[in-house]
C-alpha cells in the first residue's frame, strides 16, 4: 500500500527557534505549491501557552526558513490554553486548517477550523464539532483531516474520539459547506487492534490523499508504552467509513533513538503527507521536541 518509509540523512530538518517555538516543534503539516513547501506547525515556548502554530517555506522539502511570528495564536475561549496539532487541506483556492483548541491540555480539545487564502492570514471559524456525553467521543474530539475532495457529493473530514483517555478510536464526519459538520452515527469506523503495533490507541495522522486505489490515511498507533508508531489505512471512496486495507506493521522506524538523540522521550507522530517528483514525503515529530522527513518511492 505505502512504505515503508526510510529518515532523510539530514535529520531533524526543523529544530526549536528564538520565539514563540524556542522550546519544542512539532505536529507537521505539509502542502506543495508548485516547487513550494509550506509547513504549519506547533511550536512551544514554555511559557505556559500549550501551541502557537507557525509556518515555514522551503523551495526542496529539506531547508525551511520560518515565518518569524506564528500565524495562528490562542485567543478565544475554546483555544484559552493553546492552538495544538494542524492538519492542512486545500479545496479550490482556499486553505482549511483543522488544528486543536485546548483548554484543559489533558482533557478537554476538540477540532478547531480555520481558512486562509495566502497561509499567512487566518480566519477562525470556532469549533467544528462538539463533544455531547454518552458518545463514543465523550471525552475528547481532536486530530481532524479533511479530504482535498468530495466523496459522493459531501466534504468528509476523519477524526480521533475518545471516551477514556489515551484510549481514542478514528471516526468520520460530513458536511455540505466545510463549515458545519456532522458525525457519522456509526462511528467510529477504524479501532486499536489486539497484538499489533496499534493495540492501545490510534489517532489520525496526516491529511488524508485521494489515490486511484482509494483514500490514503496516514495515522498514529500506541500499544502499552504510549510511545507513537505511523500506520497506514486505506479507505473505499465509494465508502470513506469502509476499509480496505490496513498495515500490519509500522510504515516507519526511525534510523537513530530520536528520545536519546534529542532528549525526550522516543516516539514519533506523523502529520505531514505529500506526493512529489515519485516520493511520499512523510514529515513527523520527534520525540515532541524536533521536526524529522522520512520518504519512499512511490510504487508503480
Amino acid at each position: 500500500m505505502i512504505g515503508p518509509f526510510v529518515d532523510y540523512e539530514v535529520n531533524p530538518i526543523l529544530l526549536p527557534g528564538q520565539g514563540f517555538d524556542s522550546k519544542q516543534v512539532f505536529n507537521p503539516t505539509v502542502i506543495v505549491e508548485g516547487n513550494t513547501f509550506y509547513m504549519l506547525y506547533r511550536g512551544e515556548a514554555g511559557d505556559g501557552v500549550s501551541g502557537r502554530i507557525g509556518l515555514a517555506i522551503s523551495s526542496d522539502g529539506v531547508n525551511f526558513t520560518r515565518h518569524p511570528d506564528p500565524v495562528i495564536v490562542p485567543e478565544h475561549e475554546y483555544e484559552e490554553l493553546g492552538c495544538e496539532d494542524p492538519r492542512i487541506t486545500k479545496l479550490s483556492d482556499i486553505y482549511y486548517l483543522t488544528y486543536q483548541g485546548s483548554v484543559d491540555r489533558y482533557e478537554v480539545c476538540t477540532i478547531c477550523l480555520a481558512i486562509s487564502k495566502d497561509l499567512y492570514h487566518w480566519g477562525k471559524h470556532g469549533p467544528a464539532l462538539k463533544i455531547e456525553p454518552g458518545r463514543w467521543d465523550s471525552g475528547q474530539i481532536k486530530a481532524g483531516a479533511i479530504c482535498p475532495e468530495k466523496i459522493n457529493g459531501r466534504y468528509v473530514m476523519y477524526i480521533t474520539g475518545e471516551e477514556k483517555t489515551w484510549e481514542p478510536a478514528i471516526g468520520i464526519a460530513y458536511s455540505d459547506d466545510l463549515i458545519y459538520w456532522q458525525e457519522w452515527e456509526h462511528n467510529p469506523i477504524l479501532l486499536p487492534r489486539e497484538g499489533f503495533f496499534d493495540s492501545n490507541g490510534i489517532e489520525v495522522g496526516a491529511t488524508p490523499v485521494i489515490t486511484e486505489e482509494g483514500i490514503l490515511l496516514i495515522y498514529n498507533g500506541w500499544s502499552q508504552d504510549n510511545l507513537y508508531k505511523p500506520g497506514a489505512v486505506l479507505f473505499s471512496k465509494e465508502d470513506p467509513s469502509k476499509v480496505l486495507e490496513r498495515s500490519e506493521e509500522p510504515i516507519l522506524m526511525p534510523l537513530k533513538d530520536w528520545g536519546k538523540e534529542l532528549g525526550g522521550v522516543n516516539q514519533l507522530v506523523a502529520e505531514g503527507l505529500v506526493k512529489h517528483k515519485g516520493y511520499w514525503w512523510l514529515y513527523y515529530g520527534a520525540a515532541d521536541i524536533a521536526i524529522c522527513l522520512a520518504r519512499c518511492k512511490i510504487k508503480e
